[in-house]
């Protein structure tokens, strides 16, 4: 039993921060992102009787620290199955991991799209997407290209937290252009920044307050492709992620020096007309969406910035995608 997969990163315009429930990775408010065709993951997984244990390799190196957390997620889809099979797993990231630029999104959801498709478990979209949730919560969105709402749910089990397409990528050809600033991974992971964020931030409760009028300001942006509305609630969404865990004790601190650089840079070319505004995730690389006419500009005038150290480019991206092999 194995097949392959492949599913690509994506970036929140309005950010997941927090958890509801942490044994479901049930998050605290919802979120929209844009799934990204140039960052990929690619998986391959193998059910083999003759293994003693899961085996884990990830970017050509064994990963005996990944493999209880990819064990534990593939207990799912075998209890599932009804199978006890160990299973080698052989995954590359195509842009660097664990480095703010969502890997583990792209990873689990090629993950759980390749472990599906070996123990031909019949998943509509919804219910891989729920799958893909319980390995990493943007895992969610991976599952899916173009436009992706996450929804916040309210059942306890976790039932009704899923993704679903707003807009297909032809609605708004959008161009991204990321300013890698650091290619290690990053000093605090997401998981640990959330959770630190929500039991010593006294902006938490505030963050989560005012989830529900940016999505709806967002989803109005996107669907009427406005521009100038959508920059303003997603750089509005970004910044108060962070300030929340800014205000952490002590404080989770993902940008560096060139990352606020280019924060100016972007500023700086919208004030000057140009369609073209920044995200920043759990990680120093910052992302600028633009009009597609606009990203060579915005190209060279990120790669100017000093600390960036590689630029991408990139448009929006389509949903996993699958490949059995008996």
């Amino acid at each position: 039993m194995q097949a392959e997969a492949t599913a690509r990163a994506n970036i929140a315009l309005i950010k997941y921060w927090g958890k509801r429930a942490r044994a479901l990775n049930l998050p605290a408010v919802g979120s929209l992102s844009i799934t990204l065709d140039g960052l990929a993951t690619q998986t391959a997984v193998r059910f083999d009787a003759a293994l003693e244990t899961d085996r884990v390799v990830l970017n050509g190196r064994e990963d005996e620290a990944a493999a209880g957390r990819v064990s534990r997620f593939l207990d799912l889809l075998r209890e599932r199955a009804g199978v006890k099979t160990r299973v080698e797993v052989i995954s590359h990231n195509n842009f660097p991991t664990a480095a703010g630029l969502a890997s583990s999104a792209s990873g689990f959801a090629a993950l759980a799209a390749a472990a599906a498709t070996a123990l031909k478990l019949d998943l509509s979209p919804e219910a891989l997407s729920v799958l893909a949730r319980q390995g990493s919560g943007s895992a969610a969105r991976s599952i899916f290209g173009g436009f992706v709402e996450w929804h916040r749910g309210e059942r306890d089990d976790g039932a009704d937290s899923f993704a679903e397409v707003l807009a297909p990528r032809e609605h708004w050809p959008l161009q991204v252009v990321i300013a890698i600033t650091e290619t290690a991974p990053k000093g605090t992971g997401s998981t640990d920044g959330m959770t630190q964020t929500e039991f010593t931030s006294p902006y938490f409760d505030a963050w989560v307050d005012g989830q529900e009028a940016d999505l709806a300001d967002a989803r109005a942006a996107i669907l009427s492709r406005d521009f100038e509305k959508l920059a303003d609630v997603a750089e509005f969404s970004c910044l108060k992620m962070h300030a929340s865990a800014l205000a952490a004790r002590p404080g989770v601190i993902y940008w560096n020096g060139a990352t606020l650089e280019a924060m100016h840079t972007v500023r700086t070319l919208r004030s000057g007309g140009m369609q073209v505004f920044f995200t920043i995730d759990a990680g120093p690389q910052l992302k600028a969406i633009c009009e597609p006419a606009a990203a060579p500009s915005v190209r060279d005038a990120l790669a100017a910035v000093p600390g960036v150290r590689e630029v991408i480019v990139t448009g929006l991206g389509e949903g996993v995608t699958t490949r059995s092999s008996e």
